[in-house]
């Protein structure tokens, strides 16, 4: 083989065609991205899985827009108390945990009060 020739990274097979070529096919391409991908692929599927989970319970608790629930009830249901998609803190130095457009507060040590964001809805 020349150094002019070049090789599918996936498969092997001999390339024709542009230089910048790098795969024969979108099945090679596809296959070697997503080989080289996966275990990135993995960890935000289990974080996004995670967060998803969190919501559901959140939004499941809080019917109503703010509800007060102890924080073994939330653990109980799978709540995974290490993922949130963002944080809030007032002035007052009050910190709010959310899930998308649901939150918490804790409280105590025993309970959180939940609630939800409208501005996040359009």
């Amino acid at each position: 083989m020349s150094a002019e020739e070049r090789q599918c990274l996936e498969c092997g097979t001999l390339l024709r065609g542009r230089m910048d070529q790098k795969f024969c096919s979108d099945q090679c391409r596809n296959s070697y991205h997503n080989r080289h991908n996966s275990d990135a692929n993995k960890l935000m599927r289990n974080i996004n899985n995670a967060l998803r989970k969190n919501r559901r319970i959140l939004a499941e608790l809080n019917p109503t827009g703010k509800a007060k629930v102890r924080r073994d009830v939330l653990a109980r249901k799978g709540f995974n108390f290490t993922y949130y998609t963002n944080i809030y803190q007032t002035k007052s130095g009050t910190t709010y945990y959310f899930c998308y457009d649901q939150g918490y507060i804790i409280s105590d040590e025993k309970f959180f009060t939940l609630v939800k964001k409208e501005e996040y809805i359009n």
